[in-house]
């Protein structure tokens, strides 16, 4: 704690300072100053929590140094000791919020209780200011949550809702809202790379989303965004402020998204309607205006609802499973070439299509899913289901950046599917090769867990497809090839953290990892503490 003693004559500043026993005060500097212009230069430096001053002073006395303290709201407490009798000295005393007034000459009783009395007062406020700013804190982070719960509910309620809730019309002002379109942004449109980056928070990608968002809508009081609490990826932009130009407001929000996460993203839009009765059926629509959209034409990332009529016929839609046998006749038969006859035959049939809808490919990835757990659990020794999600990625894996279908990418994750089904027929029971290679896939991660390992520098390495590797390393090790690689890299950041000359990037950086806060997250997985923590925990022990 600092105190400031402001006095004219410098015998009395030092008379106080050999008075008191600051250490027994728990004092740990005293300042001075010889006026009242000098003391202001140095509270604003100094930040003292105590500050005793005389009255009578030159250039700015301390009648002006208490009142210029209260003008700017100063959180010190300020103790006068002054050789002035004077009535209106201490009634300026008081106005200003001064502590106590003291006369020369100086009792070192009086000024020691005072200071006492000075350190108890400024204390009990401090606390109850932290109290504040924790409860203000605690506030600010629950009541985006609370605006999510609640506009979710205008969703999921609004057909029924007669009246807003009035914590939502006196935050927002929506009592003279007539019309409204709302706007579906699903974050899993993202680019994979930038989801990856989310992939352990994906609350944080939600936060970062909606902040963009809502800095383009309620800066002029356009709408807002809003998490959608019964959906695990949507988010809804519930638009009522210059709905004539809603196709303007969503791009700006665009182009601020593609500049703060480096990825495009796509919007469902909805209907225009009444508001409050309408923003179900807006949301709706909007919804379907994203299951609607063409995967084969390049696209803006804006997707307006059209009627179900428009989208193509089911007769003309091949079917997954009338190709079932040709694919199993292949795997089963183990030919490379038979494979690829077998996949371009499915490719044949959907290449020519002009349209294809996210429903469709979605509901031709299922099939193709169930499909090939058949197809496995059929195959002489096969497991009863695919335990590698690299088989199977999800659909969005199979659109280009700007999220049209890439036939290629398909192409590509049907032959590896099939491959790894042939393989299978072929291994029969014998499982000792396997095992042997993949104990040389985790000693080559144990030799290079410092570098950049990825699936393709295994699979080239040692000539297996990527599939193959990550189905049987987890089989044969009992963890996949990230988690496998992750605890090796973290056994060796133990290790490091014990030198305290090295920061956390640095060693984040010698153990594989460029981003210091994905490091730390991994850490935190394997060993329920962050790094920070750990590194306290073993000098502590």
């Amino acid at each position: 704690m600092n105190v400031l003693l402001v006095d004219d004559e410098q015998h009395v500043r030092e008379a106080i300072r050999l008075l008191i026993d600051w250490q027994e005060l728990g004092i740990d500097n005293i300042y001075e100053a010889d006026n009242g212009d000098a003391a202001v230069d140095m509270i604003e430096r100094l930040q003292p929590e105590i500050v005793v001053t005389d009255m009578r002073m030159p250039h700015r006395d301390g009648v002006g140094l208490l009142s210029w303290l209260h003008a700017e709201g100063r959180k010190c407490k300020t103790i006068v000791v002054s050789g002035y009798d004077d009535f209106e000295l201490v009634r300026s005393s008081m106005k200003y919020g001064g502590q106590d007034y003291l006369l020369k000459p100086i009792d070192p009783e009086q000024l020691t209780e005072a200071l006492e009395k000075a350190k108890q007062c400024w204390q009990k406020e401090e606390r109850e200011r932290q109290i504040k700013q924790q409860r203000n804190i605690e506030m600010n982070q629950i009541k985006p949550v609370y605006w999510d719960k609640l506009f979710s509910g205008l969703i999921s309620q609004s057909g029924g809702r007669s009246q807003l809730p009035p914590l939502l019309q006196d935050e927002f002002k929506l009592g003279r809202i007539e019309r409204c379109r709302t706007a579906v942004l699903p974050i899993d449109s993202i680019d994979a790379g930038v989801a990856q980056k989310f992939v352990y928070n994906r609350d944080l990608l939600f936060f970062i989303l909606t902040n963009v968002c809502n800095e383009f809508l309620r800066r002029d009081d356009r709408g807002f965004a809003f998490r959608y609490w019964n959906s695990e990826h949507e988010i809804v932009l519930l638009l009522w402020g210059g709905l004539a130009n809603w196709e303007e407001t969503l791009r700006r929000i665009g182009d601020g998204i593609r500049e703060t996460i480096h990825s495009r993203i796509d919007f469902g839009i909805g209907t225009e309607q009444p508001f409050l009765g309408g923003i179900a059926e807006s949301f709706q629509a909007a919804r379907t205006a994203l299951k609607q959209r063409n995967l084969r034409a390049h696209s803006d990332g804006f997707h307006r609802y059209a009627d179900v009529n428009a989208i193509s016929s089911a007769a003309s839609i091949p079917s997954m499973g009338d190709f079932e046998e040709r694919f199993r006749v292949a795997a089963r038969g183990g030919r490379e070439k038979d494979i690829e006859m077998a996949v371009n035959s499915w490719m044949d049939a959907i290449s020519g299509l002009a349209l294809i809808s996210q429903w469709q490919l979605e509901q031709w990835h299922s099939d193709y899913k169930a499909m090939l757990e058949r197809l496995y659990k059929s195959a002489p020794g096969g497991p009863s289901r695919i335990g590698n999600e690299e088989l199977l990625p999800d659909w969005r894996r199979l659109l280009h950046a700007d999220g049209s279908l890439s036939l290629e990418a398909w192409r590509e994750q049907l032959t590896a599917g099939l491959s790894e089904l042939a393989r299978i027929y072929q291994a029969g029971s014998n499982r000792q090769p396997d095992l042997n290679i993949m104990k040389e896939i985790a000693k080559y991660m144990e030799q290079n867990y410092h570098l950049e390992v990825t699936l393709q520098d295994i699979s080239e390495r040692f000539y297996l497809s990527r599939e193959y590797i990550s189905r049987r390393f987890k089989q044969e090790m009992g963890e996949n090839v990230f988690d496998y690689l992750a605890r090796i890299r973290v056994e060796k950041a133990r290790l490091l953290l014990q030198n305290q000359h090295l920061k956390i990037a640095q060693i984040a950086e010698m153990v594989g990892y460029d981003d210091e806060k994905y490091f730390s997250k991994v850490f935190k997985k394997v060993m329920s503490v962050s790094p920070n923590q750990y590194r306290k925990q073993e000098g502590e022990g």
